[in-house]
């Protein structure tokens, strides 16, 4: 009983002790329970929580943190001050920074409208010509062996043997020794009338003997298009032997877009420069506009004569095609092509309205010419666009719902709209990690990487969505890579990813602005 006596004693001196030190110290270092759980609550813990998701089944939602039951991960909170601000976005200044944001004014400019585009050197058809076998014979020699082989003026190509024409040579050779002139230019006529050339009847005449042999020549420059027979052939009267075409001039067919149909005119002067002959200009007119469309390219032909004197320029080359230049050009409101971000039904624009807010835009757009795009509607001179960095932006956490109009995505519930006390877009983490590439299925990627400590994720595989430029052509299946994602409601959308390089750092599994 005494000793109960005493531990009760012991205990209510140490209370007591403790109850006077609480009281002794400063009302500064007696932080309420309220203010205590404010200094040690992260700050996130103070924005207003819409919902939770899975990053790997975002069409779910969730009223309450924890565990995801699709998979081993904590769900993903869902901030009211992601949703829509205003029709676009803002972003703070560091996230500028770190996307690469640069903008340029709407302004008036003078665009030199002009065909551009790219043409195939071709034979210039009209100049193609064949070469027929004049009467039955047999091919005793071929001068010219082989297809594409080059021939000059009056170079012989073949001799061929006909043995038909020696009746009608002897033939004549006895008319006229019997004086009688007009029997002398019959006779002469049946050997034209037979396909014997001229100058096979005037050696007969000089030589007076039948002459059964003729040496076929070229009628002038170029080249040996097709090549039908070889020497010991025989052949038929009017059977085509030689094809032979012409490098002075070219044809030169440009495919055009239909959008560029009225820059083209016949008789319009075209230059043309090729990687071939680098710092030198060819030039030539538009002979002709070909009527039919290509079905699959969805363009137009037009066939330009080219002189080609020195024989430059061979069938096949291709060739960057412009027009000349107008005259009298009025300025119109354009912007740099690089700003403008086009869909299928529709073309848009990042219009920066200060104070890192963002909003997109629709325009309707006309010609565009030397990296500037006309804009017919939709802008002002002046305004600002954003011209690098669109695509990132939109591929950012915050941006899937303040971008509606950029993806067909479900409209956030009424409940979400903002406060006008918090309109402001929250930072977007940014995970970086390690990780193998285990499969590439068009815009996805699957990637094996280890534990995200920030997202409390241990190590797994799974999908990651590619942003818009290609990969680089070092990521295949089995590389190592590093990569840096987001997550939002349409999943893990991959910011940059590179290949693993011998130097390359070492796994952070981290979160930052």
């Amino acid at each position: 009983m005494k000793k109960l006596s005493s531990l009760t004693l012991v205990a209510v001196a140490v209370i007591s002790g403790v109850a006077g030190y609480l009281l002794a110290k400063p009302a500064s270092e007696h932080p309420t329970t309220a203010s205590a759980v404010a200094e040690n609550t992260p700050a996130e813990n103070s924005r207003k929580v819409l919902y939770w998701y899975d990053p790997m089944s975002p069409g779910q939602r969730f009223d309450k943190p924890g565990k995801s039951p699709f998979m081993d991960m904590e769900l993903v909170p869902r901030y009211a001050d992601e949703a829509v601000a205003q029709g676009g976005v803002s972003i703070s200044p560091r996230q500028q920074q770190n996307l690469g944001v640069r903008t340029a004014p709407a302004e008036m400019r003078s665009l030199n409208y002009r065909l551009a585009g790219y043409g195939t050197v071709a034979t210039d058809e009209r100049s193609v010509q064949v070469i027929a076998a004049r009467a039955n014979g047999i091919i005793e020699q071929l001068y010219v062996r082989a297809n594409q082989q080059p021939v000059s003026k009056n170079q012989p190509l073949a001799q061929l043997w006909v043995p038909d024409w020696s009746a009608a040579q002897q033939e004549y050779l006895a008319i006229r020794t019997l004086g009688d002139s007009q029997l002398t230019a019959a006779a002469r006529q049946r050997l034209q009338l037979q396909f014997m050339p001229e100058e096979v009847i005037r050696s007969v005449e000089k030589s007076g003997q039948p002459q059964t042999r003729v040496t076929l020549r070229s009628p002038s420059e170029g080249y040996v298009n097709k090549l039908d027979i070889r020497a010991g052939s025989q052949v038929t009267a009017t059977q085509s032997l030689f094809e032979l075409a012409s490098l002075d001039p070219v044809w030169i067919v440009v495919d055009y877009p239909q959008s560029q149909a009225s820059l083209v005119t016949i008789g319009s002067t075209i230059a043309a420069t090729t990687a071939s002959w680098p710092g030198e200009t060819f030039r030539g007119t538009v002979s002709e506009l070909l009527p039919n469309m290509d079905l699959a390219t969805r363009t137009l032909k037009a066939r330009i004569v080219l002189e080609n004197p020195q024989q430059k320029l061979k069938p096949g080359m291709y060739l960057n095609v412009q027009s000349a230049p107008a005259d009298n050009l009025k300025p119109v409101l354009a912007i740099p092509q690089e700003a403008l971000l086009m869909s299928g039904n529709s073309n848009r624009v990042l219009l920066a309205e200060g104070n890192g807010h963002f909003k997109p835009v629709d325009v309707s757009t006309g010609q565009t010419q030397d990296g500037w795009t006309e804009i017919k509607s939709g802008l002002n001179a002046g305004q600002l666009v954003v011209t690098s960095g669109q695509f990132l932006i939109d591929s950012e956490a915050s941006l899937q719902s303040a971008l509606p109009q950029m993806e067909d995505t479900p409209a956030l519930t009424e409940n979400t709209t903002p406060t006008a006390n918090n309109t402001a877009a929250a930072p977007v983490d940014i995970y970086s990690v390690q990780g193998t590439v285990t499969a590439i299925n068009g815009s996805t990627i699957t990637l094996s990487h280890g534990p995200i400590a920030a997202l409390k994720w241990g190590a797994m595989t799974m999908d990651f969505l590619l942003p818009a430029e290609p990969l680089s052509p070092e990521i295949v299946v089995g590389s190592q890579v590093n990569f840096t994602f987001t997550l939002n409601e349409q999943g893990a959308q991959i910011r940059h990813i590179q290949p693993v390089t011998s130097n390359s750092s070492t796994d952070t599994h981290r979160s930052h602005l």
